[in-house]
């Protein structure tokens, strides 16, 4: 199973992740929300402040995916977004997104109350 670590508390996060619950095949994810009180990163190889900063995927593998690598591993299993994982892919596309990702993903963590919380803000 493909494991997606992500932020229930976000209201943009949550709402894209729903939308890929919808549409993802049967039992071929994990949607982890790092908000739920019983969520547990032990054993993993990023801390939860990492985690709550850019999206994180791990693949069947075990490999951890981050940013939009991460997105280009969950829309590879999500029928028509396969399209748009082959594109961001390409060397151009790649690098953009990931130039918008980051700096949309540092305006997102610093904006939200619960990310400032017990001085997540810092990690």
């Amino acid at each position: 199973m493909i494991t997606v670590y992500y932020d229930g508390k976000c209201k943009v996060c949550l709402k894209e992740i729903e939308y890929y619950q919808r549409i993802a095949p049967k039992g071929v994810f994990y949607w982890l929300d790092l908000t739920d009180p019983g969520s547990d990163l032990k054993g993993e190889s990023f801390s939860l402040v990492q985690a709550m900063k850019q999206l994180h995927v791990k693949d069947r593998q075990g490999a951890v995916h981050i940013g939009v690598d991460a997105f280009i591993t969950i829309w590879r299993e999500l029928g028509r977004w396969r399209l748009l994982a082959n594109v961001v892919s390409l060397p151009l596309f790649y690098q953009l997104s990931c130039v918008v990702y980051k700096v949309f993903a540092q305006w997102r963590f610093k904006r939200l109350k619960h990310c400032q919380i017990s001085g997540m803000s810092k990690g």
